[in-house]
């Protein structure tokens, strides 16, 4: 006897969505794309894989992602490519290759991969928007990149967000920086966490990004990077702190916030959000990486970007209960047909030329169990046809959401049914 066939599903670390759930990334994405383009972004899409190199100059050969995370892979023509770990490396690395008009502003959403742990909102496959903005070093580019996250996390119900800033400054205030760093973390190595007592030396900033209590205590009684910033970098970071100040956004100065990839200087930024859990409250951020364009082969181009992860930003809103829709997906209109010669075709094509959505039943079921699947479809409306209105040629529009079926029920010549639907559907 044969065995059926395994049932095959998901792999790990990968989530499928299906409706009602879809409906809530369709209004986040929509919502985003209509911000982004108020703020002057463009939409730019990307391959999925990339030459390994755009990611390993970007992000660091040394670090975590391109250790342990990375999806890499050589493929039959024996090139070594990476699925993309992240969004900006891969816009950077267009706007290189096509060089188009500066200041070049786009906006991305993107399913994003990292070899990592699952956990509450982060997948092995998640998924990202963002924005980059790229040919400018003003400080005013940087608050509104800010800005157009700050006004997104707004728009879709977020009232529980802080955003921490800090300054990484540029290669020479920064260069001084680490070696007072190396100084005091070579000083205080038996005291570091396991991990960075071995790695310290090899990116001394990223303990500072450390969590464990015993490195947070070393880097505590150390140097700090806002102290040490020149008088440019200096005037830059209080330029976005006023910008932001004067549109009202709130910002607190964290020295910690070094974010985790090799591209960034000056400005770096992080959104958390109050009602997550602290471990996996980060619901966004970016930085300005005035020499990512330049590693990977262009001329030096000052650029200001952030990301942020879709699931994420669903789990924060319904952690702050804000579990209204974004978009609504309920269809107007439900047409069932008992004819037998199929006219719900006909009336449900002409009502979504009209702009209505609709749904019908298929299979010539029943009056009751069309009836069945239209309450539970959410259309506030049914347009009934059988043998009688098809010979009167004659529709009937019923309202569903009526208590009193029969008082919100009304027969009408079928060449009168859009113009009647569209009039009940604006009430």
């Amino acid at each position: 006897m044969n065995e059926p066939p395994a049932q095959f599903r998901a792999p790990v670390g990968t989530h499928d969505v299906l409706a009602p759930q879809s409906a809530l990334w369709e209004g986040l994405i929509g919502t985003f794309a209509t911000l982004a383009y108020r703020y002057g972004f463009s939409l730019v899409l990307n391959p999925l894989f990339e030459d390994v190199g755009v990611f390993n100059r970007g992000i660091g050969e040394a670090s975590e992602v391109a250790t342990k995370e990375m999806y890499v892979f050589t493929d039959r023509g024996n090139r070594t490519l990476a699925l993309r770990p992240e969004g900006t490396a891969s816009v950077v690395r267009a706007f290189v290759q096509h060089q188009p008009p500066t200041p070049w502003k786009a906006w991305y959403v993107t399913p994003a991969f990292r070899y990592e742990r699952p956990q509450a909102g982060r997948y092995r496959q998640h998924h990202q928007l963002g924005v980059e903005a790229l040919g400018t070093d003003d400080p005013a580019a940087d608050v509104e990149v800010i800005a157009l996250a700050w006004r997104f996390y707004e728009a879709i119900g977020l009232r529980r967000v802080r955003l921490l800033v800090n300054s990484m400054g540029h290669d020479e205030c920064r260069g001084r920086y680490v070696e007072l760093l190396k100084a005091h973390l070579a000083a205080n190595e038996s005291a570091l966490c396991d991990e960075h007592r071995e790695t310290w030396s090899m990116n001394p900033l990223r303990v500072l990004d450390c969590k464990r209590a015993a490195c947070r205590a070393v880097t505590e009684a150390g140097p700090m990077l806002p102290g040490h910033l020149c008088a440019d970098c200096r005037a830059h970071f209080e330029r976005v702190a006023d910008g932001l100040k004067g549109l009202g956004i709130a910002s607190t100065l964290e020295p910690r916030l070094v974010r985790g990839f090799d591209y960034y200087t000056r400005t770096t930024f992080e959104f958390v959000a109050d009602a997550l859990d602290s471990a996996q409250n980060a619901i966004g951020g970016g930085g300005r990486y005035d020499k990512l364009a330049e590693q990977l082969g262009g001329p030096a181009t000052s650029g200001i970007g952030f990301g942020s992860g879709i699931e994420r930003l669903l789990l924060a809103r319904e952690a702050e209960g804000a579990l209204e829709p974004l978009l609504d997906r309920t269809p107007d209109v439900f047409v069932v047909d008992t004819t037998g010669t199929d006219v719900a075709t006909r009336y449900a094509d002409a009502l979504r030329l009209a702009g209505l959505a609709v749904q019908r039943a298929y299979d010539n079921r029943s009056m009751k169990a069309q009836m069945k699947v239209a309450d539970r479809s959410g259309a506030r409306f049914a347009v009934l046809v059988g043998p009688a209105e098809l010979a009167a040629a004659q529709v009937t529009i019923r309202d569903l959401r009526s208590e009193d079926h029969d008082q919100t029920q009304r027969s009408v010549a079928h060449d009168e049914l859009v113009a009647t639907m569209l009039d009940l559907v604006k009430k």
